[in-house]
């Protein structure tokens, strides 16, 4: 077993590459294709064995007749009952009452007929065709019979056995290229599910990453050009990973040390005389201190380091509306009340908490609407506020900025609840983005892919 295992290794264990592995697959339909051929002519012999005109046995009885017809009348019997071969008997008659056959108004072979005479080089020879049903039920042998009449009145009786003369050649052919058809489809898919199934785990885990960025390394199997690409994709998640965490950990650090140096300017300013400069100078700390408290909430946001689960959208949404009506806010809901989601319920839910409180905060009549199709998912949360200017719909996700005019600066925030929205969303394969109403108003429109 050592030495089977030493000459293995030994050996070159070549590459298997799509390319390759189409050939390959192309190669083995061919043979499979030439295989079923041949079993298919094996089978034909059986159960569906070639026609008269290509059984070769018209030129056997076209041969038998030209010796018998060319042999001493003395000799003719002896010959013909020597001249059957088992699937066919072969009997000279001198007179055609001999044969106790009926006598048939058409009793010819169209398609046979002529060939044989053209055989026996006799344009005007007499052919006599009979199939079973032909022959009266009285007569001692059932089956076909054939009688030629030779150049001398005397008849050659030929009988066969009941057999089917098989398909024809179309039929035939038919069966054979629909057998070809159904082996090639058969070997298609088995290279197609060779194939197939790692690029499906391949997408798969593709988008699983865009919607979960924790989501584990995909299966690294298949051809090997194939599995490069895998191994290749999940270094690049593995690096994304590690840089993702590196600057959360980095930015965090910086925004948790800038709460010395604010400490420190507050005890500073409890010294100053003026009492107006001092307290401009609390509102600046305090807004530093707002900003920096917030970049520490959205540097270690939990939501991003959350699993994705199965939840149900629709009731989510209720809660989430429920919960701003005990505060006080009437919020309108629309679309179906349950909607099953895989994604990751905190993360979705702060969002959509970040834009209804923006919809009251600064404007009025704020409506939420769900709407799902066969491909995504749209949650719309609506108000009748001032809007946004369209030449503002991109930069209001850039952090920390605030407009100002049409959104008020003095009703609270940093600058940092449209980009932390637009994160989650982005993180879990979706998309976020704004639009004015007619009549007035903003339209923050989310859309979630499914599948």
């Amino acid at each position: 077993m050592n030495l089977l295992a030493r000459v293995r290794r030994g050996l070159p264990q070549p590459k298997i590459t799509i390319a390759r592995w189409i050939a390959l697959t192309t190669l083995a339909a061919m043979l499979f294709l030439l295989l079923l051929k041949v079993l298919f002519s094996l089978l034909l012999s059986v159960w569906a064995q070639p026609p008269l005109l290509e059984s070769g046995l018209i030129e056997k009885v076209a041969a038998v007749t030209r010796i018998l017809d060319a042999a001493p009348m003395a000799q003719r019997a002896t010959l013909a009952s020597a001249a059957g071969d088992g699937s066919y008997t072969v009997q000279w008659l001198q007179h055609y009452q001999e044969a106790g056959m009926p006598l048939l108004v058409d009793a010819e072979l169209r398609q046979g007929t002529p060939l044989l005479r053209a055989l026996l080089k006799r344009p005007a020879a007499q052919v006599q065709v009979f199939e079973p049903g032909d022959i009266p039920g009285y007569a001692a042998e059932r089956g076909y019979a054939l009688m030629i009449e030779l150049t001398d009145k005397s008849w050659v009786l030929f009988r066969a056995a009941y057999r089917s003369w098989g398909l024809d050649e179309l039929p035939r052919n038919l069966i054979i290229l629909a057998l070809m058809l159904v082996s090639s489809l058969a070997v298609a898919l088995l290279a197609a599910r060779y194939l197939a199934k790692p690029l499906e785990r391949f997408a798969e885990g593709a988008r699983h990453f865009g919607k979960d960025f924790n989501a584990p390394p995909i299966p690294v199997v298949g051809p090997h050009d194939l599995r490069q690409a895998i191994l290749a994709f999940n270094a690049t998640q593995a690096q994304l990973k590690h840089f993702l965490n590196d600057r959360t950990q980095m930015l965090a650090a910086i925004s948790h040390d800038l709460r010395a140096p604010l400490t420190r300017m507050r005890l500073r300013a409890e010294f100053i005389d003026d009492a107006q400069l001092q307290a401009k100078l609390f509102k600046d700390v305090d807004e530093m201190q707002a900003m920096v408290d917030a970049a520490l909430g959205f540097f270690r946001d939990d939501a991003r380091l959350e699993q994705t689960t199965v939840f149900d959208l629709g009731e989510l949404l209720l809660t989430v509306v429920d919960d701003f009506k005990d505060a006080g806010v009437e919020v309108v809901l629309s679309g179906p009340h349950r909607c099953v989601y895989s994604g990751r319920p905190v993360g979705i839910r702060r969002v959509l908490v970040n834009l209804i409180d923006n919809a009251a905060k600064y404007g009025r009549e704020p409506t939420v609407v769900l709407a799902v199709s066969a491909r995504q998912i749209e949650i719309t949360v609506q108000d009748r506020g001032p809007g946004i200017a369209p030449e503002l719909h991109e930069q209001v996700f850039a952090p920390f900025y605030r407009i100002e005019g049409s959104r008020n600066r003095d009703t609270g925030g940093v600058g940092l609840g449209l980009p932390a929205a637009r994160a989650i969303v982005l993180e879990q394969g979706g998309s976020i983005t704004l639009g004015n109403r007619p009549g007035g108003g903003l339209d923050v429109r989310i859309t979630l892919p499914l599948g």
